[in-house]
C-alpha cells in the first residue's frame, strides 16, 4: 500500500506541479503527517522532491524531473483496453485521438504487461446501447465469467452446458470463442459453432471447461467484426411482439428461470397479490408456445393474436388426448 501511495505522490507531482500537502492527504485518504513521511521516504530513495512551507508553500518536483514509470499494474493495464473498447468516442468524433492516446499508453506500459494488454483489446468489447428489440430487461442474474475469460484469453475451444430461453435443459456444445461482450449490462459470449457465429448470453452457462484443442477461428475475423454481425442479426430480426403475462404467485420463480430472459420490464409485484403481471418480446408468435408449459397458472393477457395460437394448440392437444 505504502509503495502504491508513493507512486501516487510522485504521479500527482509530475502532473500538477506544486500541490499542498493537505490536499495530497484528503486525496490519498491520510494524514498530512503521512504525507510528509512519504516525502521524506522519496527523498531518501533520490526523487529530488521538497516542501515549502507557508501560505503559498506546498510540495513540489525540482524543475525537469520526470520519470517515465507509468505506475500501471497488469490489471490496471488491461482495464484501460476493455474501456476503450466502449464505443461513445464515436460519436463525440474522438475515435482517431483514441487511438492515438491508446498508442501512447501501450509505448508507456512495462514490457511484460504489453501483450495482456493487447489481448484484452481484442477479446474483450463493452457496447453500452441497449437493444432495439425488447431485450433490455429482466434480471440480472450474478455471473462467473471466469472459466470464461480462461477460453477467451488462452485461445481454447470451450465445451458448455447452455440452457436457451424457454427449453427446460441444457444442451452441450463445444465452441469457438472470440471474446465477451457486455451488452446494456448484460455479459455475452461471442464464438464460432461449427464455423458459424453465435450469441451465448453468460448467465445461462450452466457449466464451462477448457478444452486442450487450441481454438478455430475463421481467418482474418476479430471479435469486433463478429459481434457487429450478430448484433445486426438480432436487431434487424424481422417482427417483434410485445406479450403481457399474468403469473400465479407459486409459479412465479419458475417462470423467470425460464422466460426471464425475455422479459422487456420488471414484473408488476405488490407482494400481496395472487397474479404477478409480467412483460415479454418474442420474434414471431410461435415462440410463446413454451408458455402453455404452465397451465392454468399462466394467461397471455394480449395481444390477441398469441392468446388465440395459444388456444388454438390447446384444442388441438385437447383434441389429441380426447380420441
Amino acid at each position: 500500500m505504502k509503495s502504491d501511495r508513493l507512486l501516487s505522490i510522485l504521479l500527482l507531482l509530475q502532473t500538477r506541479g506544486r500541490v499542498p500537502a493537505p490536499e495530497l492527504a484528503e486525496r490519498l485518504e491520510v494524514s498530512v503527517r503521512t504525507i510528509y513521511r512519504d516525502v521524506e521516504a522519496l527523498s531518501a530513495a533520490g526523487v529530488p522532491v521538497y516542501a515549502e512551507r507557508g501560505r503559498h508553500g506546498g510540495i513540489e518536483l525540482l524543475a525537469g524531473f520526470r520519470t517515465d514509470v507509468t505506475g500501471l499494474t497488469a490489471d490496471e493495464s488491461r482495464a484501460l483496453f476493455v474501456l476503450a473498447a466502449q464505443g461513445a468516442h464515436t460519436a463525440l468524433g474522438l475515435d482517431a485521438a483514441l487511438g492515438s492516446a491508446l498508442r501512447k499508453v501501450m509505448a508507456a506500459l512495462p514490457e511484460p504487461h504489453r501483450p495482456a494488454a493487447e489481448v484484452t483489446s481484442r477479446r474483450i468489447l463493452v457496447d453500452a446501447t441497449r437493444w432495439t428489440t425488447g431485450k433490455n430487461g429482466g434480471p440480472r442474474a450474478v455471473v462467473d465469467l471466469g472459466v470464461l475469460q480462461d477460453a477467451v484469453f488462452a485461445d481454447r475451444r470451450l465445451r458448455m452446458s447452455y440452457r436457451h430461453g424457454g427449453d427446460t435443459e441444457p444442451r452441450t456444445y463445444t465452441v469457438d470463442p472470440y471474446g465477451l461482450v457486455a451488452k446494456a449490462g448484460v455479459w455475452y459470449l461471442v464464438a464460432d459453432r461449427r464455423g458459424r457465429p453465435r450469441l451465448f448470453r453468460a448467465d445461462r452457462v450452466r457449466s464451462a471447461r477448457l478444452t486442450d484443442a487450441p481454438v478455430r477461428r475463421r481467418p482474418g475475423v476479430e471479435l469486433a467484426d463478429a459481434w457487429q454481425a450478430l448484433r445486426r442479426e438480432v436487431e434487424e430480426r424481422p417482427g417483434g411482439i410485445d406479450v403481457t403475462v399474468r403469473v400465479r404467485r407459486d409459479r412465479f420463480d419458475l417462470f423467470l428461470r425460464l422466460h426471464g430472459g425475455t422479459l422487456t420490464e420488471p414484473p408488476e409485484d405488490d407482494g400481496t397479490s395472487e397474479w404477478v403481471v409480467a412483460r415479454l418480446a418474442y420474434g414471431v408468435v410461435g415462440e410463446a408456445r413454451p408458455l402453455l408449459a404452465f397451465g392454468d397458472r399462466l394467461e397471455v393477457l394480449s395481444p390477441l393474436g398469441v392468446r388465440e395460437e395459444l388456444a388454438r394448440v390447446a384444442a388441438s392437444v385437447a383434441e389429441l388426448y380426447g380420441r
